[in-house]
């Protein structure tokens, strides 16, 4: 009974500590899965997001006025559309900044819709807006006349962008709106495109004048396309009638709920539950379907149809076997088989991206420790996968950067590269912190694999030792006193902190695990999380996210889920929303995808401390805030299996753990927090 007293009373003391004012939250979560914005104060505000199909991307550059209208840019992005010089960012894209409903005017003498009071905006991955209109009508002024509800997506497998517009009317008074014959078009230079001239055009699916009685609405949409001159000339233009604007809808939507409804986490805490939701829904959705196969990009109105050995291969990767989603296993795997095209018997160091929908490479940073991020993720991804077809195919890849990074050891054991993911950003030394640790991470991976694969003893040893080698030597040369902290140097000579002084929390070492978060939370943390290097302005959301990760899996929770929520909570809320986003100031905050799947790897491999250990085992060390009561994730696809993780509290030092398969119990057990256990499924 003292037990449980304590127990709640912990619980109640608790958790104000990590609750964030609601005053300071922009958006407000929904019962139905979205996040909304009640546009009626604090304006004007602005903001951005990104939304993806197979064929198409577009960033909404969206906000209300102070008047409370709302106004809206469109960037649109064809990422197979190919322009001259065939390099990374020479896609098609086209701004368009017409605002369709002004065009639509009402009432005897036409008076256009100017009065618009926006009332509030909804997001689940898609956009919808709901706004009223005023008309005058014989001197008399007819206050929220008019409704308009507006829905913004992009098609899930075509190259066209939909918004769809429904006019109701309120008023007592029939209304008569004429909708104009709308067309934009804009052909690029034949010589500029790889497949020669390309046309984008935007139309409306209706025209003419529509009388409504009270009650009565009125539907069109917008279509915003782009194609090959070359098979419009064969098969004719795409034009509105040619769109079923239902199914289309209908296939984003489905979509959607696949995601959100596969890789399930149920915590206590709704705003952490529904960003993971949110960073799933943009992780996955960024997937291309090029004449390359398969890939996964960046975005962010510039990085699509290429990979990139840390976007990729180390970030995203390793996240798809627990969604699940079969197209991103595909792209994973073809995101590996592209990188295995470079293998060379001089080993010659790996291209940092493979760009342009497979046909070139991106290499301007040089060797950035690509060989250990691709070896890292490619064992991580095939060991949870569980498939030894797939895992015999990428073994050669993962031996080749193993012996790629050995080659480039130094005599101080740690492994040399001209960069670092930052790409000479920031000055990364000889040899720097990040590439070693993900060096050696990839080495303990590949034992695991080795086995399943049953490789030589002889290999999967030598393997064991230079992960043990690595592990002293990132201790001896990067574990530095910084300002007072027991923690590490980035590189030899570094003399300011660093924010991926993280890594190595992430890859398992946690000799100077008390030291290096008090460094990351007490000398870099901002409220958009982690600086890049102390003293400067720049941050970036992924070494925050692999900071957050590597914390909460040393076991440092009450630092790392304060910082967590804080962090969650102004990305899914707050003013700038709803995913982790890729820097600042470069970029502007762009929502870069592979971050979606690093967010959602602070739980699975932080939280839960999940490693693959084979095709069909893991271990696992879950640990989870003092004040909640339990941790799920459900619906799990990892391992050639379909499980749940179910995780409550005992007491304050004890949890029992149940993995169930199905109705399958593979395991109830009752354990020390901070214990590691064994899985096989």
């Amino acid at each position: 009974m003292k037990t449980k007293i304590l127990f709640m009373l912990l619980f109640i003391t608790s958790f104000p500590v990590f609750a964030q004012e609601a005053s300071s939250d922009r958006w407000t979560m929904q019962d139905d899965g979205s996040i909304q914005w009640k546009t009626c104060t604090n304006l004007p505000h602005n903001d951005h997001l990104e939304m993806s199909g197979q064929m198409i991307s577009v960033v909404l550059h969206y906000g209300v006025n102070s008047q409370q209208q709302f106004n809206l840019q469109r960037t649109l992005i064809f990422p197979m559309l190919r322009h001259q010089p065939n390099k990374t960012h020479n896609h098609l894209k086209h701004d368009i900044y017409t605002d369709i409903p002004s065009m639509v005017t009402m009432g005897e003498q036409n008076i256009i819709l100017h009065s618009g009071n926006t009332k509030s905006i909804n997001f689940n991955g898609i956009m919808r807006i709901e706004s009223d209109y005023t008309y005058t009508l014989r001197r008399k002024d007819y206050k929220d006349a008019i409704h308009l509800t507006s829905i913004f997506y992009p098609s899930a497998t075509e190259p066209y962008y939909i918004e769809e517009y429904k006019f109701k009317n309120n008023s007592p008074n029939t209304i008569t709106l004429r909708i104009p014959d709308w067309r934009l078009s804009y052909t690029s230079p034949e010589e500029i495109g790889i497949d020669g001239a390309y046309r984008m055009e935007a139309t409306l699916s209706k025209s003419g004048s529509y009388e409504l009685n009270p009650g009565d609405t009125l539907d069109f949409y917008a279509l915003f396309s782009a194609e090959k001159m070359s098979d419009i000339k064969k098969k004719g233009a795409l034009t509105p009638t040619d769109i079923d604007v239902a199914a289309e809808y209908g296939k984003r939507k489905a979509l959607i709920d696949e995601w959100w409804g596969n890789f399930i986490l149920d915590t206590p805490d709704k705003v952490l539950n529904r960003m993971f939701a949110f960073a799933k829904l943009r992780g996955v959705e960024s997937i291309y379907r090029t004449k390359g196969g398969l890939m996964h990009g960046p975005g962010g109105a510039s990085y699509y149809a290429a990979v990139w050995a840390n976007d990729q291969a180390e970030y995203i990767n390793p996240f798809f076997p627990f969604l699940g989603y079969e197209v991103g296993n595909e792209s994973a795997l073809n995101c590996y088989r592209h990188f295995a095209r470079f293998m060379n018997p001089e080993y010659k160091p790996i291209p940092s991206s493979i760009i342009s929908e497979g046909v070139g490479i991106w290499h301007g940073a040089k060797d950035r420790g690509d060989g250990a991020m691709i070896a890292y993720g490619a064992a991580r991804y095939a060991l949870a996968l569980g498939k030894k077809e797939v895992a015999r195919e990428l073994w050669p890849l993962i031996e080749w950067c193993l012996e790629y990074c050995r080659r480039q050891l130094t005599p101080d054991g740690v492994v040399a590269s001209d960069s670092d993911e930052l790409e000479n950003r920031f000055p990364a030394g000889e040899a720097n912190l990040n590439t070693s640790s993900l060096y050696y991470d990839a080495l303990r991976s590949a034992v695991y694999l080795g086995h399943e694969l049953n490789i030589p003893q002889k290999q999967i040893q030598d393997y064991t030792k230079r992960a043990e080698a690595m592990e002293k030597a990132i201790e001896s040369y990067f574990g530095y006193e910084m300002h007072g902290f027991h923690t590490y140097r980035y590189y030899k000579g570094n003399t300011v902190l660093r924010s991926w002084i993280c890594t190595p929390l992430s890859m398992g070492i946690y000799t100077r695990a008390q030291g290096t978060v008090d460094a990351l939370f007490s000398r870099l943390w901002t409220k958009d999380g982690l600086l890049t290097q102390e003293g400067e302005k720049t941050f970036w959301d992924r070494s925050t996210l692999y900071a957050l990760r590597g914390t909460l899996a040393a076991g440092e929770l009450e630092k790392g889920m304060r910082f967590l929520k804080e962090y969650s909570q102004r990305r899914l809320l707050g003013e700038h929303v709803p995913y982790p986003i890729e820097a600042w100031p470069e970029g502007d905050q762009r929502h870069l995808s592979a971050e979606g799947g690093m967010y959602c790897r602070i739980y699975s491999e932080g939280l839960l401390g999940i490693r693959p250990t084979g095709f069909r085992n893991f271990e696992m060390t879950p640990r989870i805030p003092k004040y909640w009561n339990y941790m799920n994730l459900n619906k799990i696809h990892a391992f050639q299996s379909d499980f749940d993780i179910r995780i409550s509290r005992i007491d304050k030092n004890q949890l029992n753990v149940k993995v169930m398969n199905g109705k399958e119990t593979i395991i109830d057990k009752n354990i020390k927090e901070g214990q590691t256990i064994k899985v096989k499924l």
